[in-house]
């Protein structure tokens, strides 16, 4: 098994956290990232990490934004498209609705870092076979939006129950958040969705095989706030597993990985965010050394190009998802 494993971050920003949780105030687009820009760049550059930050195209629109976005490129990593919106409900698109989301994204996106993105993740793991038919159509290499989890609709019920006062018009669009239990039956491994006589590499975000848990790094963060002890052995565990089970892990990071309470006031009611910036970095500063000293990490562009090269991808209709 080759050693190759991938690293991506989701720029989810402030005010896309809030309109998802239904929070008055977001269309002010409310932003963190002049502060988590410099930390994280930091932070990757001290570990010699080169990854993927999927960028929403609303904040590469904003001429606030552009300045701290231009350095994630001008510091060597990859740029991939996470829509312009950021609504977690592109299966509810139609295909002109998502035409015109994807040519807005990529004008921000190359106005911002000079070149188009070749990657997808639909915020909210949302994805459709028209969105497929568009990405194809737009040239699109690779997908990443596929969460293999049971536990989809436990996430999305507790993320309901902590958003009280979110309408049943609201909670409708939300319906498909995180995915479905369904999804857990979905492979770990990469492979290929046929478009037509095109064809867009899948790449997706790794979960524990078998089990099918979460692994992304905030939640192996907020089992820390239970016991440090029984994060670490949950992680050593998943990486063993992946080698075994012959899966190339693709680790999913987001803003809040960095970033606290203290930061961002209006997002404490999200999972660890109580934990200190310092002591949440340390931490995952611990889980990312082990990953980066079990497999070679490359971003996303490379781990497709690497599945592509190294085999026969499996094929699956577009049609199939419902």
């Amino acid at each position: 098994m080759s050693r190759i494993a991938s690293l991506s971050l989701d720029l989810d920003n402030k005010w896309s956290y809030m309109k998802t949780h239904g929070d008055a105030g977001w269309e002010s687009y409310p932003s963190y990232i002049d502060v988590f820009i410099p930390r994280v760049l930091e932070f990757l550059e001290k570990r010699g990490l080169k990854i993927t930050f999927f960028v929403v195209g609303q904040d590469a629109a904003l001429e606030k934004n552009r300045e701290s976005l231009a350095k994630i490129s001008a510091a060597g990593h990859e740029i991939g498209n996470h829509s312009f919106n950021h609504d977690p409900w592109l299966h509810l698109y139609s295909k002109e609705q998502l035409t015109e989301e994807m040519q807005k994204t990529e004008a921000a996106l190359e106005a911002t870092f000079g070149y188009l993105p070749t990657g997808f993740r639909g915020p909210g793991y949302s994805l459709s076979a028209t969105v497929l038919e568009v990405l194809a159509e737009r040239g699109y290499d690779y997908d990443c939006s596929i969460l293999p989890t049971y536990i989809a609709p436990l996430a999305r019920a507790y993320y309901f129950l902590r958003s009280p006062d979110m309408s049943d018009e609201e909670k409708e669009k939300r319906k498909k958040l995180f995915g479905k239990f369904s999804d857990g039956f979905q492979t770990l491994k990469p492979y290929e969705w046929r478009i037509g006589e095109k064809r867009i590499t899948e790449i997706p975000v790794t979960t524990l095989p078998f089990l099918k848990t979460p692994i992304h790094a905030s939640y192996v963060i907020y089992l820390a706030t239970f016991s440090k002890t029984a994060a670490r052995q949950y992680w050593r565990m998943a990486l063993k597993m992946c080698r075994g089970a012959g899966v190339q892990p693709s680790l999913l990071l987001h803003p809040l990985d960095f970033l606290s309470g203290d930061d961002a006031r209006e997002l404490e009611f999200f999972p660890a965010m109580r934990m200190d910036t310092g002591e949440k970095i340390d931490f995952l500063s611990e889980l990312l050394e082990r990953y980066s000293g079990e497999f070679d990490v490359v971003c996303m562009k490379d781990h497709a190009a690497n599945a592509r090269k190294n085999g026969a991808l499996k094929l699956r209709d577009a049609a199939e998802i419902v």
